[in-house]
């Protein structure tokens, strides 16, 4: 254990100690932790107040006391579990659910030493070389963590008591870990959507100290590298967009509905902050946050996942829910409980996809600046674009007649420079109008069909109005711009979320006739671009599907008039 570089990475930021390749809890925490798992008649915990005493002596005995909980902290325990909860469901929370977490607690140490052993053989047993053990994912370090369902379940149970040492956290731009400002806020400033945000999690508790689920969950940091690499996909130029000929792909508008209530096995973007998890463990109560405490494995993220830089987003595999809910933001409410039924992959992971993009925050006029523009496309294009499709890339292009790709002469494997050329900035294969007689829309249709045979999945998007509301942005460029970015990265299609935004309320009739036209990705990018230019110059104020169809205001329905689609 003491010569694993990914523990090293982490240690400094776990709760336990690591002594002669052992990892341990200190005897103080250790003898506190089998009192508290033989019941509220042996350690005396039976109120809020007396958790929150006991959860200062812990940390004590783990010498945090340097870095103080905030002075609400055992206000904030003490109203919800001794006010805010029925007597019913407090003599269930500390005569069942305590003692079970405190079991859990006890079981870290070796739970985590389980998970060090297995971990690098987890895929594909190990032959692959990929590693998969509890680490830091650094900054422009691209890699993953699998986490199984219990360990994260022990994870969160240090959370809830506080036990996460704080030290350097910041100066690794890692986000709030420990739950203690949940509660501080819960007192500072009650009000009903954070009680029932602690609720989803007190929740979460309840279920998994009666039934503990058996499956995985995945973080994965996703990087464009800056610089151009043979084998690797780099951060794209404006150029790398306006030539693309890759055709749009499907474009499906929704209403009404929630993006987690889709059901057609599409990633689901997060609509995150640049910290992974946003406000949730602090007063934080839309899209991210929601998301996050009915889907409470996600907390999980933040212990070792630091801010995204804008070439970075975090794909999360497998994490279960546990929660219904109603409402938004200061409506928000849970209503109880929730079975996720959704199947399981090779890797015992739930179909469950989750992607984490940051958008830009409050960018006003500055959004219709290009590099701008390009930040968020490149943004969403990290996020949405999958490793696999390299395949697709080569089969694509490889052997169908298409000129302009050209191996670079040091690089011994070709077909692996295929991808590499396609997407990299500058590459010239975005500009190709036809492969062997046929168009790049039909190169790309016909390969996609083949493709379908043997992939596990034809995953779409499943998004909405990301970054706009409290983040400030264009409804109607953000959507282009998420269309562009799945296309661009070979998803078959977006499931479009308008929550009812109005100036979204022409939204498929405008995509619609986009398709009709069979516009590409670079015929869209460059009138985005245009239209942008026009904003700033202060040429137009019309939105962006206005402006490129004025027939919306005039309800002229010649320009609409769709063709029969083959």
């Amino acid at each position: 254990m003491e010569g694993r570089e990914d523990l090293k990475s982490i240690l400094e930021y776990l709760p336990v100690v690591l002594r002669t390749w052992s990892l341990f809890w200190p005897s103080q925490v250790l003898e506190a932790l089998k009192a508290l798992a033989r019941g509220p008649e042996h350690s005396g915990v039976h109120s809020g107040e007396l958790l929150f005493s006991a959860i200062s002596d812990l940390r004590r005995s783990l010498s945090l006391s340097s870095h103080p909980l905030p002075p609400s902290a055992p206000h904030g325990y003490a109203l919800f579990f001794d006010e805010l909860m029925s007597r019913a469901e407090a003599r269930k929370w500390f005569g069942e659910v305590v003692p079970a977490l405190a079991n859990l607690l006890l079981r870290l140490p070796s739970l985590l030493e389980l998970h060090y052993q297995n971990a690098d053989a987890l895929i594909n047993g190990g032959r692959d070389g990929v590693k998969t053990g509890l680490r830091l994912l650094h900054s422009q370090e691209a890699g993953i963590v699998f986490l199984s369902q219990e360990l994260i379940s022990a994870l969160l149970g240090c959370s809830l008591f506080c036990l996460f040492p704080i030290n350097n956290r910041g100066a690794k731009h890692l986000p709030t870990i420990n739950f203690d400002h949940l509660f501080t806020t819960l007192y500072d400033s009650y009000n009903e959507k954070q009680e029932n945000k602690i609720r989803c999690i007190i929740h979460y508790f309840e279920r998994i100290s009666f039934h503990m689920p058996k499956g995985y969950v995945s973080f994965e940091r996703k990087v464009l590298p800056l610089e151009h690499g043979p084998l690797s996909i780099s951060y794209p130029k404006a150029s790398f967009w306006s030539n693309s000929a890759i055709p749009l792909c499907r474009f499906e508008v929704h209403s009404s509905g929630l993006i987690e209530n889709q059901s057609s096995g599409a990633l689901e973007v997060d609509f995150a902050n640049k910290y992974i998890g946003g406000g949730a463990l602090h007063r934080g109560c839309v899209q991210e946050e929601i998301r996050f405490m009915i889907n409470p494995e996600l907390i999980a993220s933040m212990l070792f996942m630091p801010s995204m830089a804008d070439n970075e987003a975090i794909e999360i595999i497998g994490a279960e829910r546990f929660s219904n809910y109603t409402g938004y933001a200061s409506s928000f409410r849970f209503s109880g409980d929730y079975m996720d039924k959704r199947d399981t992959d090779s890797l015992r992971r739930r179909k469950i996809r989750i992607i984490a993009i940051d958008a830009l925050c409050s960018p006003g006029m500055r959004q219709y600046e290009q590099k701008l523009l390009l930040r968020e496309n490149n943004k969403a294009f990290c996020g949405f674009f999958h490793q696999s499709k390299y395949q697709q890339y080569k089969r694509l292009f490889r052997g169908s007649g298409c000129s302009g790709i050209q191996p670079h002469s040091d690089v011994k494997d070709s077909n692996d420079v295929y991808s590499n050329n396609l997407l990299s900035h500058g590459a010239s294969i975005t500009s190709v109008e036809t492969c062997g007689g046929k168009s790049v829309h039909k190169v790309i249709r016909d390969s996609k069909e083949i493709l379908s045979l043997d992939d596990e999945d034809d995953v779409g998007i499943a998004t909405g109005n990301w970054g706009c509301g409290a983040f400030g942005g264009d409804p109607e460029v953000k959507t282009i711009i998420q269309w562009l970015a799945a296309s661009q990265a070979l998803r078959p299609f977006i499931s479009y979320y308008t929550f009812g935004m109005k100036a979204l309320q022409n939204l498929d009739q405008v995509t619609q006739w986009i398709l009709s036209h069979e516009w590409t990705v670079g015929d869209l990018w460059n009138l985005l671009v245009e239209y942008s230019l026009q904003r700033l110059k202060g040429e137009t104020n019309d939105g962006f599907f206005t402006w490129l169809l004025p027939s919306l205001l005039t309800h002229d329905t010649e320009m609409l008039d769709l063709p029969i689609m083959s």
